[in-house]
């Protein structure tokens, strides 16, 4: 590609654009995020609650199953709660059932 294609009026082909500005003033060491000065950023792993306290998950437990809804009544998602795959599947049907039963809302008031 050549650049004398393009008019004054038309923009310059991409490469020509750059990211000369983009980088200024930040030093290659820090990525940003969480962890403060570079490195790795490490967190605490998630356990599934019901693995570990050998709990049972029953749709007639409303103070339990109300811990895995948002305040507007979604469930949460694994990535948020830790739990495994297994529980998380049985913890969504308990909610159905109890919402069925007017044990927890469908939506928020």
């Amino acid at each position: 590609m050549s650049d004398e294609r393009y008019s004054e009026s038309d923009h310059p082909p991409r490469r020509d654009r750059g990211m000369e500005g983009l980088m200024e003033g930040r030093d290659g060491d820090d990525r940003g995020g969480r962890g403060g000065k570079g490195g790795k950023v490490y967190f605490k792993k998630k356990v599934c609650k019901f693995c570990t306290q050998k709990l049972k998950i029953d749709y007639k437990d409303a103070d339990v199953l109300r811990r895995f809804i948002t305040d507007r009544g979604k469930i949460l998602p694994r990535r948020i709660t830790g739990t495994c795959a297994k529980h998380q599947r049985a913890l969504a049907l308990a909610i159905k059932r109890a919402r069925i039963i007017a044990l927890l809302p469908f939506v928020a008031e």
